[in-house]
């Protein structure tokens, strides 16, 4: 069976999907996924190995120029590509009108949630086949059960498995334990002072680590470089593609991020990861692994240092009883 799954952004979301994959592979060994996806995301889909062709979109760029030629081609190519794959399903596990506009292009049967499910009732009028899976659970969750009442399993959902490995490649130079200090997220009110991120890499640093920092844009670089001024044995990696980073990431021995795409990375690799939580709720997105953990800042106080590195050297006694 050759299923063609639309998941387009954002990070988190696509590395959410991957366990309904293996719940897939697990029940259906036979079966063949592709993916369609945001253009900036495609290197996370690589990561799994099951899926065959990354189909890439770019419709955040295509809004900018609707009328310029070359987005016009790169539409047409997609739809072309998407109809000559022959699949025999489209599984939309994004649940939005446009999401469902590119499934459609597939010209295959679509699975999705229903219109009470759906993050988008008008999406489901493009669905050949709706199920009923309840708001309230975990995206991981709301997936996996979506994705096991189209392709007709029950999920076991005592197991959490993203069957993702980190790209080859490592940190040069470094040896020892590592802590990768994922600073960077998209909106202000979720940044954890830069202060205290200088103080958790004292006490790695005090604790036999290497505190691994890097940057993606300007007000990253300068934390960034804070940081590695302040704490001399921090690790500063200049700006990279996400590839590189994901293969560093994915040898750290302990990730220490705020709420962004790369946290949830580093759960999904099974690291000991503590995330850091300070305008916004984990609730139904959160990072989730069997290491990771979520430090949210109590009314009217704040996450400190102190609360990372208890809760960081906490995962770690977990992962260390583990493997025993």
């Amino acid at each position: 069976m050759k299923v063609l799954i639309v998941k387009t952004s954002s990070m988190g979301d696509v590395i959410h999907t991957f366990p309904a994959v293996e719940d897939a592979l697990r029940n259906h060994p036979g079966i063949s996924f592709d993916w369609c996806v945001e253009e900036p995301f495609a290197g996370i889909v690589a990561l799994h190995p099951a899926v065959r062709s990354i189909h890439k979109m770019a419709i955040r760029r295509w809004r900018k120029k609707p009328f310029d030629r070359g987005t016009w081609r790169e539409m047409a190519g997609l739809r072309r590509a998407l109809r000559s794959a022959r699949y025999d399903l489209v599984i939309d596990a994004q649940g939005l009108l446009k999401s469902a506009v590119v499934a459609k292009q597939a010209g295959a049967p679509i699975a999705g949630f229903d219109r009470a499910s759906a993050r988008e009732p008008s999406a489901t009028l493009l669905y050949d086949h709706k199920y009923a899976v309840p708001r309230d659970l975990h995206a991981i969750e709301r997936t996996r059960r979506l994705f096991g009442l189209a392709l007709g399993y029950q999920p076991d959902l005592s197991r959490l498995d993203s069957g993702i490995v980190p790209p080859a490649g490592g940190l040069p130079g470094v040896e020892g334990r590592t802590a990768f200090l994922l600073h960077g997220t998209s909106r202000e009110d979720k940044k954890w002072p830069v202060e205290d991120w200088i103080e958790t890499a004292r006490q790695l640093v005090a604790g036999q680590f290497t505190p691994v920092v890097t940057w993606s844009n300007e007000a990253e670089k300068r934390v960034a470089e804070a940081i590695a001024g302040a704490v001399p044995k921090t690790a500063l990696i200049q700006k990279a593609p996400l590839a590189e980073i994901a293969a560093i990431l994915g040898r750290s021995t302990l990730v220490i991020g705020a709420d962004t795409g790369l946290t949830h990375l580093a759960s999904a690799f099974g690291l000991p990861t503590v995330a850091i939580f300070l305008a916004t709720e984990p609730g139904l997105t959160g990072p989730r692994g069997p290491f990771s953990s979520t430090l949210l800042a109590p009314a009217g106080s704040k996450v400190t240092p102190v609360d990372v590195i208890e809760e960081a050297e906490r995962l770690l006694m977990l992962k260390s009883q583990a493997a025993a």
